[in-house]
């Protein structure tokens, strides 16, 4: 077993049946010690179950879903795991890396940066769609089913990552992804340090980009709070309603009139969610 399959559990906290457990491990990938949650429920203890992936947005960690989204009882309803990677690598002290919330630590993007000093560790991509399932699969009783959702940054981690990998995924959903970074503030102070001045491999990490190429027929599912503080300058939803109308690509865009940013949002309509992954999740192939 290599370094980064060998696990060390951080805590475990029994919950509806189920545990969360966080385990520490050495990433290859990133080259540094990463942290991740894990949610199993009950039926985990009887054979294997299908697995949501969750990724977290600007600043956060493992941590933040598992504790105030609320998602355990319906998962364990369901019978379904939920992995929560970490944000970024951790522990690093690159220059930069911890000067503002919006880029550096906490603030992977969920990309493999091109540029030095980000080039040997940030390495998000490649840490959420092969080291960090390759680890899982041989701990856990998972069956192989995955499906894919986040939050803001980890919204847009989640589209991107069905979008460029077809069939990967049994569904994919997202709360106020930001689905334009190449044209939005984060995006553009993100993929300009880790990526540099490559139009292409910008493209590569933009919803509304992938959509516009035909990169996937799958369907989107995304909640959006109309009060969210960041909607009209980070978010912009309406870019990829038009960019999915233009190129006739299966979106569902709910509209929620006074929610915020919050995990207060996340809380309100997580059952929907896991409900949704759950019907494509146990589908007959």
């Amino acid at each position: 077993m290599s370094m980064s399959e060998q696990l060390e559990l951080v805590s475990a906290t029994k919950s509806f049946g189920g545990w969360v457990k966080r385990y520490k491990h050495y990433s290859r990938a990133l080259d540094c010690d990463m942290i991740f949650a894990i949610y199993l429920p009950p039926q985990a203890e009887e054979g294997r179950v299908p697995l949501m992936w969750w990724l977290s947005g600007l600043t956060c960690n493992d941590e933040n879903f598992m504790q105030k989204a609320g998602a355990q009882k319906t998962a364990a309803e369901l019978g379904i795991a939920i992995v929560c990677p970490d944000t970024s690598p951790r522990g690093l002290d690159l220059p930069g890396e911890h000067e503002s919330y919006d880029f550096g630590s906490g603030a992977g993007f969920y990309l493999n940066a091109k540029r030095e000093p980000w080039s040997k560790h940030y390495r998000m991509y490649d840490y959420v769609t092969e080291e960090l399932p390759s680890v899982v699969r041989l701990h856990f009783p998972v069956n192989g089913r995955e499906s894919i959702s986040g939050h803001s940054m980890g919204g847009h981690g989640a589209l991107v990552l069905a979008l460029r990998q077809p069939g990967r995924y049994s569904a994919v959903s997202a709360f106020a992804p930001i689905v334009n970074p190449t044209q939005v503030p984060w995006g553009q102070k993100a993929f300009e340090n880790y990526l540099g001045d490559d139009v292409g491999l910008r493209t590569q990490y933009d919803a509304c980009e992938l959509v516009a190429k035909g990169s996937s027929r799958q369907p989107l599912f995304i909640d959006q709070g109309e009060a969210d503080n960041f909607l009209e300058e980070q978010l912009k939803p309406e870019r990829l309603e038009a960019v999915c109308e233009e190129h006739d690509h299966p979106l569902t865009l709910r509209r929620h009139p006074g929610y915020d940013h919050s995990y207060f949002f996340i809380a309100s309509f997580i059952d929907e969610h896991l409900r949704y992954h759950a019907e494509r999740l146990y589908a007959k192939r």
